[in-house]
């Protein structure tokens, strides 16, 4: 007879436990993908415990479904905060019903990369270096003289305007990875194939989610942005693997703490330009000489490139709803590193919960703002809570 868990999913919250039957194969199989803790209990039982990370799991025979505290679709704006509020149609309800954040970001990649190429494919210049019959661009002297006396082909480089550039082969691979994932609607794997063809001339290459980091922006790309974004979340994040017994095993998870600090960077960095500007995570120095390096979440600078504040995002509070001590501490050192009056902690807010204002810190007179942004409202309420967040920085500096 099998298990409970392989007949039904079992369904938690981030930081949430229950106890669960599961042979020794799976909690181990469970333990190793590190998104929840796995540890025996009285009567035969496992106590699975989930941490920041939320999303699917199914393996081993285990379908493990963990929740965010923040509704559905406020999950998806901070996935991708580059996308405008009219972006979230059906999948994050989707998500509400089904708990599956696998296969609602493969459909929420799906529309998301329709919408992006129906644009068009973008194309721009690659330089090529090939051995060509007939001239074309520049010789390439270095290659031309490895040849040894021989005139044809010659060795030549040249600028190409191809769709086969860096950001195209990005999309390409997560649309191939997202085509894997088992259970996918059939509308969207046709959405999925589409886009597929429509990419036609993009070579299929093992593309490493740093790739899109390597991307620089500009005017001519800018609409391919949200794309790229959740097709790094793909690379990054889906895991498909075949295992014995012709069964596979697919997972998609996401750290929390990472998404919230993404995306308070770029809502603050939005709504603060031409004011100040928003670096995430610049070095820094505790003490004298270089020495004790640190990276503060956020820094405020002038135009002069003058450091007029100083921030750090914390995903979750402490279980008293306030501030934990070692994150005054951490804010307390880039304050005085930096030489501020005034630095602030900035939280994740969840229901019931309202932390500490503000703490002035004897003998230095500094002050530690702390301040939630709450993610339970609607997308208009998150954006205006951000906003808020913007002003009462500005106010500090």
């Amino acid at each position: 007879m099998p298990s409970p868990a392989t007949e039904r999913a079992i369904i938690l919250h981030e930081y949430e436990s229950c106890s669960a039957d599961l042979t020794r194969q799976q909690a181990e199989v469970l333990q190793r993908e590190k998104a929840v803790d796995v540890v025996p209990t009285a009567g035969g039982r496992w106590r699975i415990t989930a941490n920041s990370l939320v999303g699917t799991l199914d393996v081993a025979g285990v379908r493990l479904l963990i929740r965010p505290k923040i509704k559905p679709e406020n999950l998806f704006l901070v996935l991708e905060p580059g996308l405008p509020p009219q972006a979230w149609g059906r999948e994050p309800f989707e998500y509400d019903t089904t708990s599956n954040l696998l296969t609602s970001v493969v459909a929420f990649f799906a529309r998301t990369i329709e919408t992006t190429l129906a644009r068009g494919v973008l194309r721009s210049y690659e330089n090529r270096g090939e051995s060509l019959i007939s001239f074309r661009g520049r010789i390439d002297t270095a290659g031309q003289f490895r040849r040894a006396g021989v005139l044809v082909p010659m060795a030549c480089t040249y600028d190409d305007f191809t769709v086969d550039i860096v950001e195209n082969r990005v999309l390409r691979a997560a649309v191939r990875r997202a085509l894997r994932v088992p259970g996918v609607a059939v509308t969207e794997r046709g959405r999925l194939k589409r886009q597929l063809a429509a990419l036609e001339g993009v070579s299929d290459v093992h593309v490493r989610p740093e790739a899109f980091d390597s991307i620089h922006l500009t005017r001519l790309n800018a609409h391919y942005a949200p794309a790229l974004r959740l097709a790094r979340l793909v690379l990054a994040n889906l895991t498909l693997k075949d295992q014995a017994g012709a069964t596979s095993a697919s997972s998609f998870t996401v750290d929390m703490n990472d998404l919230f600090q993404r995306f308070v960077t770029q809502r603050l960095r939005s709504a603060l330009r031409g004011r100040v500007e928003v670096l995430d995570e610049p070095l820094v120095h505790l003490g004298r000489d270089r020495r004790v390096p640190m990276s503060p979440d956020l820094v405020f600078c002038t135009a002069r490139e003058r450091i007029v504040y100083v921030g750090d995002v914390k995903y979750k509070l402490a279980d008293n709803a306030r501030g934990r001590s070692g994150d005054y501490y951490q804010l307390l050192a880039y304050t005085t590193a930096l030489d501020l009056p005034e630095g602030v902690l900035i939280y994740c807010r969840g229901k019931g919960e309202e932390p500490e204002r503000a703490v002035t810190v004897k003998n230095t007179g500094k002050r530690l703002i702390v301040w939630s942004v709450d993610l339970s409202g609607s997308v208009g309420q998150v954006e205006q809570e951000v906003a808020a967040l913007a002003e009462r920085i500005c106010a500090g500096m």
